[in-house]
């Protein structure tokens, strides 16, 4: 059981686990996932963290059918300037390991925001803590757990 799965559970939030063999060679998580459990690309959503203005770590979830939009990041947040984090910072401030990042059950809390398309699904797909699990829950459940803000911040490709 994962810190996610776990803390949705003593919360009391109904979710599914879905679940997926996780090809060693897979580098685009968020599409290996689509394509494993039948989803709309645009349902799942990826978690990636991001520094703003060099030094604060905050969570970016979007859609893996679209990019984050970095600039529309910092203006929400209210920074200068975001940049993707180091792979090593990632890692370390949230306890998972890059592809399996989850917003849910991090080390610590992070400020978090969510791409507003999230509201249009009746549940969305992220991740479950490890590669090849994913969790469907409903957006504003996610987002009063992490006590995240809904903003546009995804590009659609």
């Amino acid at each position: 059981m994962t810190p996610a799965i776990r803390l949705l559970k003593q919360q009391g939030i109904p979710f599914d686990t879905l679940r997926f063999e996780h090809a060693e060679g897979a580098h685009s998580f968020g599409d290996e996932a689509a394509q494993a459990l039948d989803y709309p690309a645009a349902q799942i959503f990826k978690t990636l963290m991001v520094t703003l203005d060099q030094r604060k770590l905050v969570v970016a979830i979007v859609p893996v059918a679209g990019t984050l939009d970095l600039k529309a990041l910092a203006r929400a947040a209210g920074a200068r300037k975001a940049a993707m984090a180091e792979r090593a910072s990632a890692e370390q401030a949230t306890g998972y390991i890059i592809g399996g990042i989850s917003p849910l059950g991090q080390k610590k809390s992070h400020p978090t925001f969510i791409d507003a398309s999230a509201r249009q699904w009746d549940a969305i797909l992220v991740s479950g803590g490890r590669r090849g699990i994913d969790i469907s829950l409903a957006p504003e459940d996610l987002a009063r757990l992490v006590k995240a803000q809904f903003v546009a911040i995804a590009r659609v490709d």
